[in-house]
Protein backbone atom coordinates (compact mmCIF):
# COMPACT_ATOMS: atom_id res chain seq x y z
CA UNK A 1 0.00 0.00 0.00
CA UNK A 2 3.12 2.39 0.56
CA UNK A 3 4.39 1.83 -2.17
CA UNK A 4 1.09 2.62 -4.27
CA UNK A 5 0.77 5.79 -2.30
CA UNK A 6 4.12 6.80 -3.33
CA UNK A 7 3.70 6.33 -7.13
CA UNK A 8 -0.18 7.61 -6.73
CA UNK A 9 1.65 10.74 -5.46
CA UNK A 10 4.51 10.58 -7.90
CA UNK A 11 2.13 10.32 -10.80
CA UNK A 12 0.18 13.50 -9.70
CA UNK A 13 3.59 15.72 -9.17
CA UNK A 14 3.24 19.19 -11.07
CA UNK A 15 5.54 20.50 -13.37
CA UNK A 16 5.96 23.45 -10.64
CA UNK A 17 6.54 20.80 -7.72
CA UNK A 18 9.86 19.39 -9.96
CA UNK A 19 10.78 23.07 -10.36
CA UNK A 20 10.99 23.60 -6.64
CA UNK A 21 12.92 20.59 -5.85
CA UNK A 22 15.25 21.07 -8.66
CA UNK A 23 15.93 25.00 -7.19
CA UNK A 24 16.39 23.98 -3.87
CA UNK A 25 18.64 20.81 -4.80
CA UNK A 26 20.94 22.86 -7.30
CA UNK A 27 21.30 25.87 -4.66
CA UNK A 28 23.07 22.56 -2.40
CA UNK A 29 25.32 20.69 -5.09
CA UNK A 30 25.30 23.08 -8.20
CA UNK A 31 23.57 21.95 -11.73
CA UNK A 32 25.43 18.69 -11.81
CA UNK A 33 25.80 17.90 -8.28
CA UNK A 34 24.92 14.19 -6.86
CA UNK A 35 21.31 13.79 -7.39
CA UNK A 36 20.28 16.31 -10.07
CA UNK A 37 20.42 13.73 -13.02
CA UNK A 38 18.21 11.35 -11.24
CA UNK A 39 15.67 14.51 -10.80
CA UNK A 40 15.73 14.98 -14.05
CA UNK A 41 15.06 11.58 -15.24
CA UNK A 42 11.63 11.42 -13.13
CA UNK A 43 11.24 15.16 -14.20
CA UNK A 44 11.67 14.21 -17.86
CA UNK A 45 9.74 10.82 -17.20
CA UNK A 46 6.64 12.77 -15.95
CA UNK A 47 6.56 15.87 -18.28
CA UNK A 48 9.22 14.67 -21.47
CA UNK A 49 8.66 17.95 -22.96
CA UNK A 50 8.70 20.84 -20.03
CA UNK A 51 10.80 23.63 -21.13
CA UNK A 52 12.02 23.90 -17.51
CA UNK A 53 13.24 20.66 -17.51
CA UNK A 54 14.62 20.53 -20.79
CA UNK A 55 16.57 24.03 -19.64
CA UNK A 56 17.92 22.14 -16.43
CA UNK A 57 18.81 19.68 -18.78
CA UNK A 58 21.14 22.02 -20.67
CA UNK A 59 22.90 23.32 -17.76
CA UNK A 60 23.49 19.71 -16.41
CA UNK A 61 25.66 18.46 -19.30
CA UNK A 62 27.07 22.11 -19.78
CA UNK A 63 28.45 21.76 -16.50
CA UNK A 64 29.17 18.12 -16.87
CA UNK A 65 31.05 18.66 -19.99
CA UNK A 66 33.80 21.36 -18.66
CA UNK A 67 37.15 21.08 -16.93
CA UNK A 68 39.72 23.67 -16.55
CA UNK A 69 43.47 23.80 -16.86
CA UNK A 70 46.22 26.15 -16.81
CA UNK A 71 47.90 25.89 -20.14
CA UNK A 72 51.20 27.42 -21.86
CA UNK A 73 50.57 30.18 -24.76
CA UNK A 74 52.98 31.86 -26.97
CA UNK A 75 50.21 34.73 -26.80
CA UNK A 76 50.06 37.79 -24.13
CA UNK A 77 45.97 37.58 -23.93
CA UNK A 78 43.64 34.59 -24.34
CA UNK A 79 40.04 35.07 -25.22
CA UNK A 80 40.63 38.93 -23.98
CA UNK A 81 42.12 37.88 -20.75
CA UNK A 82 45.81 38.38 -19.12
CA UNK A 83 47.88 35.00 -18.12
CA UNK A 84 47.00 34.10 -14.69
CA UNK A 85 50.86 33.65 -14.19
CA UNK A 86 54.08 34.20 -15.87
CA UNK A 87 56.92 32.13 -15.35
CA UNK A 88 60.71 32.10 -17.33
CA UNK A 89 61.61 29.10 -19.23
CA UNK A 90 65.15 27.86 -19.69
CA UNK A 91 66.50 30.87 -21.28
CA UNK A 92 65.03 33.08 -19.28
CA UNK A 93 61.96 34.05 -21.85
CA UNK A 94 58.76 34.60 -19.85
CA UNK A 95 56.23 32.02 -20.68
CA UNK A 96 52.36 32.75 -20.13
CA UNK A 97 50.21 30.52 -18.48
CA UNK A 98 46.02 30.93 -18.98
CA UNK A 99 43.30 29.48 -17.40
CA UNK A 100 41.59 27.46 -20.35
CA UNK A 101 38.05 25.73 -20.03
CA UNK A 102 37.88 22.23 -22.17
CA UNK A 103 34.76 20.82 -23.11
CA UNK A 104 33.69 17.13 -23.60
CA UNK A 105 32.62 17.16 -27.12
CA UNK A 106 29.59 13.91 -26.38
CA UNK A 107 28.42 15.74 -22.91
CA UNK A 108 28.34 19.29 -24.89
CA UNK A 109 26.13 17.95 -27.82
CA UNK A 110 23.77 16.65 -25.22
CA UNK A 111 23.81 20.12 -23.72
CA UNK A 112 23.14 21.28 -26.99
CA UNK A 113 20.18 19.22 -27.88
CA UNK A 114 18.22 19.98 -24.74
CA UNK A 115 18.39 23.69 -25.06
CA UNK A 116 17.84 23.12 -29.25
CA UNK A 117 14.45 21.07 -27.72
CA UNK A 118 13.54 24.18 -25.49
CA UNK A 119 13.92 26.48 -28.18
CA UNK A 120 12.06 24.74 -30.55
CA UNK A 121 9.56 24.25 -27.85
CA UNK A 122 9.75 28.35 -26.72
CA UNK A 123 10.97 30.26 -30.31
CA UNK A 124 10.30 33.70 -28.41
CA UNK A 125 12.10 33.28 -25.48
CA UNK A 126 15.41 35.07 -26.02
CA UNK A 127 16.92 33.77 -22.64
CA UNK A 128 17.08 30.61 -24.29
CA UNK A 129 18.50 32.01 -27.60
CA UNK A 130 21.29 33.68 -25.69
CA UNK A 131 21.91 30.77 -23.79
CA UNK A 132 22.43 28.57 -26.35
CA UNK A 133 24.47 31.19 -27.82
CA UNK A 134 26.56 31.78 -24.87
CA UNK A 135 27.39 27.78 -24.79
CA UNK A 136 28.87 27.98 -28.50
CA UNK A 137 31.04 30.98 -28.00
CA UNK A 138 32.39 29.31 -24.96
CA UNK A 139 33.01 26.12 -26.57
CA UNK A 140 34.96 27.18 -29.68
CA UNK A 141 37.13 30.43 -28.22
CA UNK A 142 38.89 31.60 -30.89
CA UNK A 143 36.93 30.73 -33.91
CA UNK A 144 33.32 31.11 -32.87
CA UNK A 145 32.00 30.04 -36.43
CA UNK A 146 28.79 28.82 -35.17
CA UNK A 147 28.07 31.06 -32.81
CA UNK A 148 28.40 33.83 -35.74
CA UNK A 149 26.36 31.67 -37.50
CA UNK A 150 23.86 31.38 -34.86
CA UNK A 151 23.86 35.22 -34.37
CA UNK A 152 23.29 36.11 -37.97
CA UNK A 153 20.04 33.51 -37.92
CA UNK A 154 19.00 35.06 -34.94
CA UNK A 155 19.31 38.42 -36.42
CA UNK A 156 17.38 37.65 -39.57
CA UNK A 157 14.95 35.84 -37.49
CA UNK A 158 14.50 38.90 -35.37
CA UNK A 159 14.35 41.51 -38.54
CA UNK A 160 11.90 39.92 -40.42
CA UNK A 161 9.49 38.02 -38.46
CA UNK A 162 9.72 40.77 -35.29
CA UNK A 163 8.85 38.37 -32.76
CA UNK A 164 7.45 39.54 -29.40
CA UNK A 165 10.84 38.57 -26.71
CA UNK A 166 10.60 37.57 -24.15
CA UNK A 167 12.65 36.95 -20.72
CA UNK A 168 10.91 33.74 -19.37
CA UNK A 169 7.92 34.39 -18.55
CA UNK A 170 8.19 38.28 -18.92
CA UNK A 171 8.15 40.84 -22.23
CA UNK A 172 11.38 42.20 -23.43
CA UNK A 173 12.43 45.29 -23.34
CA UNK A 174 12.09 47.28 -26.64
CA UNK A 175 16.06 47.38 -26.92
CA UNK A 176 16.83 44.17 -25.01
CA UNK A 177 17.66 42.41 -28.52
CA UNK A 178 19.63 45.06 -29.72
CA UNK A 179 21.61 45.31 -26.53
CA UNK A 180 22.11 41.41 -26.37
CA UNK A 181 23.63 41.24 -29.72
CA UNK A 182 25.75 44.43 -28.72
CA UNK A 183 27.05 42.26 -25.49
CA UNK A 184 28.07 39.47 -28.23
CA UNK A 185 29.61 41.52 -30.37
CA UNK A 186 31.69 43.29 -27.97
CA UNK A 187 32.33 39.46 -26.33
CA UNK A 188 34.07 38.74 -29.90
CA UNK A 189 36.11 41.99 -29.92
CA UNK A 190 37.09 41.62 -26.93
CA UNK A 191 38.71 37.98 -27.21
CA UNK A 192 40.48 39.63 -30.48
CA UNK A 193 41.61 36.39 -33.09
CA UNK A 194 41.05 37.03 -36.23
CA UNK A 195 38.16 34.74 -36.76
CA UNK A 196 36.31 36.35 -33.88
CA UNK A 197 37.17 40.19 -35.06
CA UNK A 198 35.66 38.81 -38.45
CA UNK A 199 32.71 37.92 -36.20
CA UNK A 200 32.79 41.04 -34.67
CA UNK A 201 32.26 43.33 -38.07
CA UNK A 202 29.89 40.69 -40.00
CA UNK A 203 27.27 40.95 -36.89
CA UNK A 204 27.39 44.81 -36.72
CA UNK A 205 26.84 45.05 -40.43
CA UNK A 206 24.16 42.31 -40.44
CA UNK A 207 22.49 44.47 -37.56
CA UNK A 208 22.84 47.49 -39.54
CA UNK A 209 21.52 46.01 -42.35
CA UNK A 210 17.62 46.09 -40.23
CA UNK A 211 18.89 49.70 -38.74
CA UNK A 212 21.32 51.69 -40.49
CA UNK A 213 21.44 54.66 -38.36
CA UNK A 214 22.24 52.78 -35.00
CA UNK A 215 25.24 53.96 -33.58
CA UNK A 216 26.11 51.39 -31.49
CA UNK A 217 26.84 49.18 -34.78
CA UNK A 218 28.35 52.01 -36.59
CA UNK A 219 30.77 52.92 -34.20
CA UNK A 220 31.31 48.84 -34.03
CA UNK A 221 32.72 48.87 -37.96
CA UNK A 222 34.49 52.05 -37.02
CA UNK A 223 36.25 50.25 -34.83
CA UNK A 224 36.86 47.22 -37.13
CA UNK A 225 38.59 49.54 -39.49
CA UNK A 226 40.53 51.32 -36.87
CA UNK A 227 41.74 48.58 -34.79
CA UNK A 228 41.92 45.32 -36.90
CA UNK A 229 42.20 46.55 -40.02
CA UNK A 230 44.37 49.79 -39.02
CA UNK A 231 42.62 51.80 -41.78
CA UNK A 232 41.84 55.14 -40.34
CA UNK A 233 40.40 56.53 -43.72
CA UNK A 234 37.55 53.96 -43.35
CA UNK A 235 37.41 54.16 -39.44
CA UNK A 236 36.93 57.87 -39.60
CA UNK A 237 34.31 57.55 -42.44
CA UNK A 238 32.23 55.70 -39.88
CA UNK A 239 32.72 57.50 -36.80
CA UNK A 240 32.06 60.49 -38.37
CA UNK A 241 28.78 59.19 -39.58
CA UNK A 242 27.57 58.26 -35.82
CA UNK A 243 29.04 61.52 -34.29
CA UNK A 244 26.91 63.06 -37.02
CA UNK A 245 23.67 61.34 -35.66
CA UNK A 246 25.10 61.55 -31.89
CA UNK A 247 27.76 63.99 -31.32
CA UNK A 248 28.00 62.84 -27.73
CA UNK A 249 29.12 59.20 -28.49
CA UNK A 250 32.45 58.87 -26.42
CA UNK A 251 33.89 56.00 -28.67
CA UNK A 252 33.73 57.85 -32.05
CA UNK A 253 35.13 61.04 -30.01
CA UNK A 254 37.79 59.31 -28.16
CA UNK A 255 38.87 57.05 -31.43
CA UNK A 256 38.87 60.05 -33.72
CA UNK A 257 41.34 61.62 -31.43
CA UNK A 258 43.48 59.23 -31.26
CA UNK A 259 43.70 58.58 -34.69
CA UNK A 260 44.64 62.01 -35.53
CA UNK A 261 47.38 61.63 -32.83
CA UNK A 262 48.88 59.24 -34.79
CA UNK A 263 48.97 60.50 -37.81
CA UNK A 264 50.21 63.95 -36.90
CA UNK A 265 47.40 65.22 -37.65
CA UNK A 266 47.00 68.31 -35.78
CA UNK A 267 43.94 70.10 -37.98
CA UNK A 268 41.84 67.18 -37.19
CA UNK A 269 42.90 66.81 -33.59
CA UNK A 270 41.22 70.16 -33.37
CA UNK A 271 38.20 69.06 -34.73
CA UNK A 272 37.74 66.20 -32.15
CA UNK A 273 39.37 67.64 -29.00
CA UNK A 274 36.35 70.17 -28.37
CA UNK A 275 34.06 67.04 -28.47
CA UNK A 276 36.42 65.15 -25.72
CA UNK A 277 36.81 68.37 -24.00
CA UNK A 278 32.81 67.87 -23.47
CA UNK A 279 32.15 64.10 -23.49
CA UNK A 280 34.99 63.02 -22.24
CA UNK A 281 34.83 59.91 -19.93
CA UNK A 282 35.78 61.64 -16.52
CA UNK A 283 36.56 65.15 -15.21
CA UNK A 284 40.26 64.40 -15.66
CA UNK A 285 40.01 63.44 -19.54
CA UNK A 286 38.13 66.62 -19.77
CA UNK A 287 40.13 68.82 -18.43
CA UNK A 288 43.29 66.96 -20.41
CA UNK A 289 41.56 67.28 -23.76
CA UNK A 290 41.28 71.42 -22.79
CA UNK A 291 44.34 71.71 -22.18
CA UNK A 292 45.63 69.56 -25.29
CA UNK A 293 43.44 72.04 -27.31
CA UNK A 294 44.77 74.97 -25.63
CA UNK A 295 48.63 74.06 -26.34
CA UNK A 296 47.53 73.33 -30.13
CA UNK A 297 46.27 77.05 -30.38
CA UNK A 298 49.23 78.68 -28.25
CA UNK A 299 52.25 76.34 -30.53
CA UNK A 300 50.27 77.93 -33.62
CA UNK A 301 50.46 81.03 -32.57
Amino acid sequence: MAVCAGMTLYAQDSSEAFISRYDALVKRVGYSGVGVETLLDRWEKAFPDDPDMLIARFNYYLEKSASTRVVAKSQDRFLGAKPVIVLKDTLGADVNYFEETFYEDSLFALASSAIDRAVKACPDRLDLRFAKITSLIAYEKESPDMATAALSALIDYDGTSHPAWKFGDEAADADDFKSGIQEYCASLYAIGSPSSLESFRALSEKMLKYDPKNTMFLSNIGTYYFIARKDNKNARKYYDKVLKLDPSDYTAIKNSVLMARRENNVKLEKKYLPMLAQHGADDAEKLAAQARLQALNTKKK
